[in-house]
């Protein structure tokens, strides 16, 4: 059983993985809200990770962190405080985080991190200056970090694709628009948050112990394939 801890684990992908780890790891979750579920094998501070101090943990094998932004405007209706905003949560906090419990991740089980990116990085996307630039200096963070720790602490990043969670809900708010969605992925579909949590528990575990520093992409196919 190891100790897990998750950044934003009461909502979305973050709430995913959360269940997924429950049963058989210790988790420690960070975020603003409580999760729903109550479990012996969770621990919860409420935090907000842009404002607050983190709290001190005894041990840590792993940390996912999870926050992120879809902040989807034209280059002239963001503001310098909106980039300032979506680095914040997706890089700063994932620095704060990793330096506050690197000395105790060292000493972890096989410890490991997983960052999250995006798509847009890789493909050029209208009107996601702000989210890819971000999320562009988290995949730059993944290889320089990969390397730096090598080979006590594996480093890895999931990039997905659209996912089904309440931070997408705008973008898949009808029908019509998961319709659209569907058809612009040339493997006829997008993510729920339960397949990507799927991916960081791979990640986490022995089963990837030969990879670090990779962006693993989940795309149904947007990124790999013009059909």
């Amino acid at each position: 059983m190891k100790n897990i801890l998750i950044v934003g684990g009461s909502k979305g992908i973050g709430n995913a993985i959360l269940l997924q780890q429950l049963e058989n790891n210790k988790i420690i979750n960070i975020s603003r809200t409580a999760p729903e579920i109550t479990h012996d094998n969770l621990t919860h501070f409420s935090v907000d990770i842009s404002k607050e101090e983190l709290p001190e943990l005894e041990s840590l094998d792993s940390i996912v962190y999870c926050p992120g932004t879809i902040n989807l405007k034209p280059i002239t209706g963001l503001s310098l405080d909106d980039f300032r905003h979506d680095f914040e949560v997706n890089v700063i906090g994932a620095i704060k985080t990793i330096q506050k419990y690197l000395p105790l991740l060292k000493k972890g089980d096989k410890p490991a991190i997983v960052l999250f990116s995006t798509v847009a990085v890789k493909l050029g996307m209208p009107y996601h200056s702000s989210v890819a630039a971000s999320k562009a200096a988290i995949e730059g963070l993944v290889k320089s970090l990969g390397a730096e720790l090598a080979p006590t602490i594996r480093v890895n990043a999931i990039a997905p694709t659209i996912t089904d969670t309440t931070l997408a809900a705008n973008i898949l708010r009808n029908d019509r628009m998961k319709e659209n969605m569907v058809e612009r992925h040339p493997m006829k579909g997008y993510l729920n948050s339960e397949e990507v949590a799927s991916m960081a528990a791979f990640l986490l575990s022995e089963q990837s112990k030969s990879m670090s520093g990779q962006i693993i992409p989940m795309d149904y196919g947007i990124v790999s394939f013009k059909i």
